[in-house]
């Protein structure tokens, strides 16, 4: 097989749709297919996907992705995974769903995650997943005490990646980064933690053995590599988590240089050589390999808060843009460019979906706080932008503490595309930011944890030939100063409010929408 030959595809399961890329050894995508899947919502709270739909999508955007490219089998090196966290399914003594696959965004858990922390503090020490109903750990709890007569049945439980191997090779197997993102996953022993699996409920059997992200899975199902246009000795690389990777696809593993991600949501994730957890409990901290940690946090508000500023603030506007065939979100952002930095005072805390870190706060919810006269709706929209950067900030200033001060940020989703939002974050977080011209990262992580499980390069610093810079934005020190006095007054308000938002959002349990 020639040098020029060798390709990986990189696969990565995600929330609302499976992407997969054919990439060269440089870096280069040559191409790419993403095969979409319904969220399901059966009862408040719950947030669901059908696994066996999973792995059709998987076996589907392999064969296009590999089809588009024009690759005969012989050319494929190897397929290297990628994979959303948190995810659980109960199956059987054969491997059969008794579950849905129970996605991070599941609630119901939620008051499994107050009596843990009344002492499972030592839990997430050792394991690094907060407590929080996003942890399969939680999500195992209250399937025990509210779905006993599955608990009775389950065989195992695993998560969506290990799903589609279970199916491809006929083994349980689940890589480092997803176990590490379980909350049962031993951060330091990089095995199932013992204390935790008690507060589950289950024993180490009952869950998929821990490899490395380089781990290799041969011995593919005949049927599904023909389905695949793939041969039967095609390797499959463990790979990793999407958080994690992502990462590695920015090449946001040095010392201060950390990855930011605003898509819906949003995240802030930088590297360390050694495992850490916060003692306040702020922080995640998941496996890349057996020597590199990523730390960080994610937010629940972060481009969610664009679309509700268009579609609740500002309809009139969004409608005004369309019809002169421009795209809404460029017209806001246009409007909120006429405001200076700081909204002239007012502050946005943009927390109407509750909040994950620093705050880990479910019953946060958002507040225009200096609101006058004087303030327009272009005002609004733009402290709405700065409110998700402040956002930003907060998961930044307690990954300083553990990870050293920032230097670099490497930013992408959807908002890098903003000139505005890119420069805000600047100013806001006092650091030159950096947008990689990259595609998905995610799966160029897993593409590059391909090449390198096969040999093909000497280790994670080699990223950094496949990441190019596409823009870099300074901070302007003026404008840093503005936001760093009203950062103060945002962190003040949200800590008075902090009772008020647990008494709020009981009214709203008690006489929202669809209440008696």
């Amino acid at each position: 097989m020639s040098f020029e030959k060798r390709y990986v595809i990189a696969v990565d399961i995600g929330t609302t749709s499976t992407k997969t890329l054919v990439v060269g050894r440089d870096g280069t995508v040559f191409a790419s297919h993403a095969v979409e899947y319904p969220l399901f919502t059966p009862e408040p709270g719950a947030a669901e996907q059908n696994p066996d739909e999973i792995f059709a999508a998987v076996i589907r955007s392999i064969r296009e992705s590999v089809r588009k490219a024009g690759l005969s089998a012989s050319q494929i090196l190897c397929v290297s995974f990628s994979s959303a966290m948190h995810s659980i399914i109960a199956v059987d003594r054969n491997g059969h769903p008794l579950t849905p696959c129970i996605v991070w965004a599941d609630n119901r858990s939620a008051r499994y995650a107050d009596i843990l922390k009344r002492d499972g503090k030592q839990i997430y020490m050792d394991t690094g997943t907060p407590i929080h109903p996003m942890s399969p750990l939680l999500k195992l709890m209250w399937l025990k005490d509210e779905r006993p007569d599955i608990a009775h049945k389950a065989n195992k439980y695993i998560g969506i990646k290990e799903f589609v191997f279970a199916k491809l090779f006929g083994r349980f197997v689940v890589d480092y980064s997803i176990a590490s993102a379980s909350g049962l996953f031993n951060l330091r022993r990089l095995d199932w933690d013992e204390r935790a699996l008690a507060a589950a409920g289950i024993t180490r059997e009952m869950l998929s053995e821990p490899v490395p992200p380089t781990y290799r899975l041969e011995g593919l199902d005949p049927q599904h590599a023909a389905d695949m246009g793939l041969s039967i000795d095609t390797p499959f690389v463990a790979g990793g988590s999407d958080g994690v990777l992502a990462n590695l696809g920015v090449d946001a593993v040095g010392k201060g240089v950390y990855a930011v991600t605003i898509g819906t949501s949003g995240a802030v994730r930088g590297v360390v050589r050694s495992p850490v957890a916060d003692p306040q409990g702020r922080l995640f901290c998941y496996a890349l390999t057996e020597d590199y940690w990523v730390v960080g946090g994610p937010i629940n508000n972060g481009g969610i808060m664009f679309r509700w500023a268009r579609d609740q603030l500002a309809t009139l506007e969004a409608e005004q843009a369309r019809s002169r065939g421009l795209d809404p979100y460029d017209y806001l952002t246009e409007m909120a460019a006429g405001v200076s930095p700081g909204s002239e005072g007012l502050v946005f805390l943009p927390l109407l979906a509750g909040e994950r870190a620093p705050f880990w706060n479910a019953n946060a919810r958002g507040v225009f706080f200096g609101l006058s006269l004087n303030h327009e709706k272009r005002h609004m929209v733009r402290s709405v932008l700065e409110g998700v950067v402040y956002r930003i900030h907060s998961v930044m200033s307690a990954l300083e503490e553990f990870a050293g001060k920032a230097v670099e940020i490497r930013a992408s989703g959807g908002f890098a595309r903003s000139p505005l939002w890119r420069q805000m974050m600047a100013d806001v977080l006092g650091t030159k930011v950096a947008v990689p011209d990259t595609i998905e990262s995610s799966c160029l992580g897993a593409a590059f944890i391909g090449f390198y499980a096969m040999g093909e390069a000497s280790g994670l610093h080699e990223v950094s030939g496949w990441v190019r810079t596409g823009s870099e934005h300074v901070p302007d020190e003026r404008n840093n100063r503005i936001y760093g006095e009203l950062l103060q007054i945002y962190n003040r308000v949200y800590h008075r409010l902090k009772d008020e938002f647990d008494e709020i959002a009981a009214f709203q349990q008690k006489y929202g929408r669809g209440s008696e």
